[in-house]
């Protein structure tokens, strides 16, 4: 499905991010990768994950601090060094303060504030103004986005704020770029506990209850995630841009569930 197709994947922190679950989606599906760390903190181990994929000696591992606009420059030219083109780009990035999450929402701050955009949505303009000469015969971007975009989640608070925003992104870069043939599009996972789940107040109950409300029963796992992903980037998605895919197990059809069981309800 990815054979002769190659990708960039931005957000691989550890082997639980959706990012990495991406990757190996990806990879073993034929395509070629480079991944992007945030930080030297980060760098052994994207190193050590990248090993693991198939023809893991030949993924390219290079630093991207997102906020940085030289550093998306410098990607972007290693990327095209080594691949001079390319066909697909992965947004897989967020980050908001963990203590505007736990306070009310109108308590955010305007520093909290414009770091959680800037680098949960924002951040998916420069990549697209860097990457999009290289797909010259078109391609696919994609970012992750979440239900709390669309509905208020308890707890999601300033995140719900930011994905709202990237939401828009796509739909706006997906118009830009149409031309181009290049299609941009989000995948909106259900809740899957990786390590930055945990900075949001009553993960656990949040999985309880999409487990027995969704429709199917249960909650997503990453490696659902990933494979969709992998044929939102394929050419078998080639008609479809400006939308958002939910990877949830069916909860976002849901209207009234039942107050009591969700995070932080009361009976």
């Amino acid at each position: 499905m990815l054979q002769g197709k190659k990708g960039l994947i931005l957000g691989v922190a550890n082997k639980r991010s959706l990012a990495w679950a991406i990757a190996r989606a990806c990879s073993t599906r034929g395509a070629k990768l480079a991944l992007t760390y945030q930080n030297p903190r980060f760098e052994e181990g994207t190193r050590e994950l990248a090993m693991s994929l198939p023809h893991g000696g030949d993924v390219l591992v290079l630093p991207c601090e997102i906020t940085q606009p030289a550093e998306i420059e410098s990607l972007a030219r290693a990327v095209k060094a080594k691949w001079d083109t390319i066909d697909f780009v992965v947004h897989s990035i967020a980050f908001a303060n963990p203590e505007e999450l736990r306070r009310p929402f109108r308590e955010t701050s305007k520093e909290g504030f414009q770091v959680a955009l800037e680098i949960s949505a924002y951040s998916l303009i420069p990549l697209a103004k860097a990457f999009a000469p290289m797909m010259p015969q078109g391609g696919s971007m994609l970012a992750l986005s979440y239900l709390g975009g669309e509905r208020v989640v308890p707890n999601y608070n300033l995140m719900g704020v930011a994905k709202a925003a990237l939401d828009s992104t796509v739909r706006y870069l997906a118009n830009d770029l149409g031309s181009a043939g290049i299609r941009v599009n989000s995948v909106s996972p259900g809740p899957v506990r990786t390590i930055s789940a945990q900075a949001i107040s009553d993960f656990g109950k949040m999985l309880e209850h999409v487990e027995m409300v969704a429709p199917l029963r249960r909650n997503v796992t990453a490696d659902e995630v990933g494979d969709v992903c992998a044929f939102m980037v394929s050419d078998m998605s080639r008609a479809i841009t400006g939308q958002q895919i939910h990877v949830d197990c069916g909860y976002s059809i849901m209207g009234v569930t039942t107050v009591a069981d969700a995070p932080g309800g009361k009976s």
